[in-house]
């Protein structure tokens, strides 16, 4: 393609994708909202493992899929297996309690108050070591996490290895090791 042909199709097309963008802007809720304390964004609590409150606090609804944000009450000495989020970071804040994290081969300690940014696409972990915790945690982009663990709590007893991969690759992830056992 020539050069001022490639210059006369940008500026062509420019306009389109700036009202694109504009349209999206205009359907996205600018109404701020507050979530109170123990509850979920829309009344609907997930619980992980059937015990533990994993509350949405910010949908990925109210983002446009940007951001999502969740906070996890546990009640038990667990945590996920080791595995991959192929399109999202994840920040974890504790609140309360004590955790050990682990990224790629590296495990580290976190206590209330401290902060720890996984990258998409590196393995990752936890497990409470505390009797309770609490964590706030954000994903961006918010992916299908939401789905992911709805799906979850739906399970109406524990899911086979098989069945496991196959709910976390339908929600962009695979497991890819156990959980940290303490």
């Amino acid at each position: 393609m020539k050069r001022r042909n490639f210059i006369q199709n940008t500026l062509v097309s420019l306009p389109i994708v700036l009202a694109a963008s504009k349209v999206n802007a205009k359907i996205r809720n600018k109404k701020g909202f507050k979530v109170e304390a123990g509850k979920d964004r829309f009344n609907q609590p997930i619980k992980y493992r059937g015990v533990n409150p994993n509350d949405v606090k910010i949908s990925s609804k109210d983002t446009d899929g940007q951001l999502t944000v969740l906070e996890y009450v546990g009640f038990e000495k667990i945590g996920p297996p080791l595995h991959v989020h192929y399109e999202q970071d994840e920040i974890f804040y504790v609140v309360e309690g004590e955790y050990i994290f682990q990224l790629d081969t590296e495990r580290m300690t976190l206590k209330s108050g401290d902060t720890i940014f996984l990258p998409r696409a590196v393995p990752h972990t936890w497990v409470q070591t505390s009797d309770k915790g609490k964590l706030v945690y954000f994903l961006q982009p918010s992916g299908q996490m939401e789905e992911f663990f709805k799906k979850m709590n739906e399970l109406k007893g524990p899911p086979t290895e098989a069945l496991i991969q196959e709910i976390h690759h339908a929600h962009g992830m695979k497991v890819v090791g156990p959980p940290i056992s303490i």
